[in-house]
């Protein structure tokens, strides 16, 4: 047999091998039984939660499953926990980690063949909020320039509102191209409520080598969401850097049904937060509720 050949058939081998082996270990980080169900935890106003606890919570297919009392990772495969910091998963996975074979199979486009599970970090509350004031501090770490067509300038640190599902919700953040938005996004269909730029620069659209956030440093974002006595839900988004005591408000937005004649999300849902093409880590997060 020709030796090149041999060679290629032997690493094509080795390569199935640890394919297999590695899909076992993330079946068996998703595998759950009834008695592993983790209920969700009775949460009260304000509702703090600090990352105090290291460890690692895996990404699951539903929200039910996830082994957290607290939060659901619907996408991004970890959160990772430690020192009272929270984080996406960083850099480059391990060739074998479960989570790198799995992205590789399902969404190798955004993840770069699996390498970054990270660049579509999604984190859920369990627990349920109406009217209601969301805050969270980031820190970028890095970004991963993918060659993904969905990695553009409408990717950021985005805070999720009154989530019910992935098809309607709506969320509140910057965005790499430099501007804060509010939107919403009602049975899949993306709806732009508001939006400024707020960070000097110049982003070339739709797939710039750069990102117009701040890196290397703490700022927090703060959402507030009320539905009105007419029914109208207004979201409000704010920022302030670590160190400074005032909190700025970037942009504030009403929806009345304007928005493709969609009906205001209304009601409690789910609160949470997205990342996009980066690796970033998380300074606490609080929910309270607004009067």
């Amino acid at each position: 047999m020709n030796e090149k050949l041999f060679m290629r058939i032997k690493l094509d081998i080795i390569g199935f091998v640890l394919m297999i082996i590695a899909l076992a270990l993330a079946a068996n980080l998703v595998a759950v039984t009834p008695s592993s169900v983790t209920q969700t935890a009775m949460t009260t106003s304000p509702f703090v939660y600090s990352f105090n606890t290291s460890g690692i919570l895996n990404e699951t297919g539903s929200l039910l499953e996830s082994s957290s009392p607290y939060w659901w990772i619907n996408s991004g495969g970890q959160l990772i926990m430690d020192g009272g910091i929270g984080a996406t998963m960083q850099g480059t996975a391990p060739l074998l980690n479960p989570w790198r074979v799995a992205y590789a199979a399902a969404n190798p486009v955004d993840t770069d063949n699996g390498t970054h599970p990270q660049n579509l970090f999604r984190l859920i509350t369990k627990s349920q909020w109406d009217t209601v004031r969301a805050e969270s501090s980031f820190y970028i770490v890095r970004d991963n320039f993918s060659s993904s067509p969905n990695r553009n300038e409408s990717n950021g640190l985005l805070l999720f509102n009154r989530y019910k599902d992935s098809q309607t919700l709506y969320y509140t953040g910057v965005r790499v191209d430099g501007t804060a938005v509010i939107k919403k996004k009602y049975r899949g269909t993306y709806y732009t409520m508001a939006q400024k730029p707020v960070f000097a620069g110049t982003y070339n659209a739709p797939k710039d080598t750069k990102n117009l956030l701040p890196h290397q440093t703490w700022f927090a974002l703060r959402s507030e969401t009320r539905t009105n006595t007419d029914g109208n839900v207004t979201l409000a988004l704010f920022m302030r850097y670590i160190g400074s005591n005032t909190w700025t408000k970037l942009l504030e937005a009403t929806d009345s049904g304007q928005y493709g004649g969609t009906i205001p999300i209304t009601g409690s849902g789910s609160a949470g937060i997205r990342t996009d093409f980066m690796d970033v880590r998380i300074d606490s997060f609080r929910l309270e509720n607004l009067p």
